[in-house]
């Protein structure tokens, strides 16, 4: 059974509500501009300006679509990157294959991302490779401690509490790279504290349309 429905945002893009949680994927103000805001331009190019290789993880694969924006970014501009990703509640191929980014943002990788195995490194692009984790983060044992730059996007703390405590990102902190960031669209108190608590210096950004603040945080 489909706990999912599509919904159209307010730049044209798709995302998905989730009935199981209540939650939707995205800003009803625009998936792609939220995305571009607190992933790319906050996360991805600090991270270009500061190391010479990238390696990303994102909490939470999802539509797919801040892995599909960075993917673009590296074959755009030449940029290697290396990125794994957690996702506890993968969606189905056949949900995949109707969401309109790849229409949107010029590009044909969103179902091959999609249709890429499960724990496995392939390649997506000359520039870009993908690894997905199928699980749950507090579970996962990770074989790597060197990603500079984590998209932190989770289903809201309301929804799932126990992927924004301290611990959680205590253990996010041991796969990362001194001076690597994290950027998360919520800006929550207790998940700023949460984040200090684990040894992040929290920095407030102006956040996409319909969103105050937003966080980037610097390990």
């Amino acid at each position: 059974m489909n706990d999912l429905d599509t919904i159209i945002t307010q730049d044209g893009s798709h995302t998905l509500f989730s009935k199981k949680f209540n939650q939707i994927y995205h800003s009803t103000f625009g998936a792609i501009q939220e995305s571009r805001r607190v992933f790319i331009e906050l996360g991805l190019e600090y991270a270009i300006e500061h190391f010479s290789e990238i390696k990303v993880f994102e909490m939470g694969f999802g539509t797919g679509l801040n892995a599909l924006m960075t993917a673009q970014v590296a074959q755009n501009r030449h940029i290697k990157i290396d990125y794994t990703t957690v996702e506890a509640y993968p969606i189905a191929i056949e949900i995949a294959q109707n969401l309109n980014y790849d229409g949107l943002i010029n590009s044909n990788d969103l179902l091959k991302l999609h249709q890429q195995d499960w724990n496995i490194k392939d390649t997506i692009n000359q520039y870009f490779t993908l690894q997905k984790i199928k699980g749950e983060l507090e579970k996962t044992i990770f074989d790597t401690n060197d990603f500079n730059l984590v998209y932190y996007d989770a289903f809201a703390p309301e929804t799932q509490p126990e992927l924004w405590t301290q611990e959680v990102f205590e253990k996010v902190a041991t796969i990362m790279v001194q001076g690597g960031v994290l950027t998360t669209y919520c800006s929550k108190g207790y998940v700023q504290r949460n984040l200090k608590a684990a040894g992040f210096r929290v920095e407030k950004h102006a956040g996409p349309v319909g969103k105050r603040e937003i966080i980037r945080a610097i390990l």
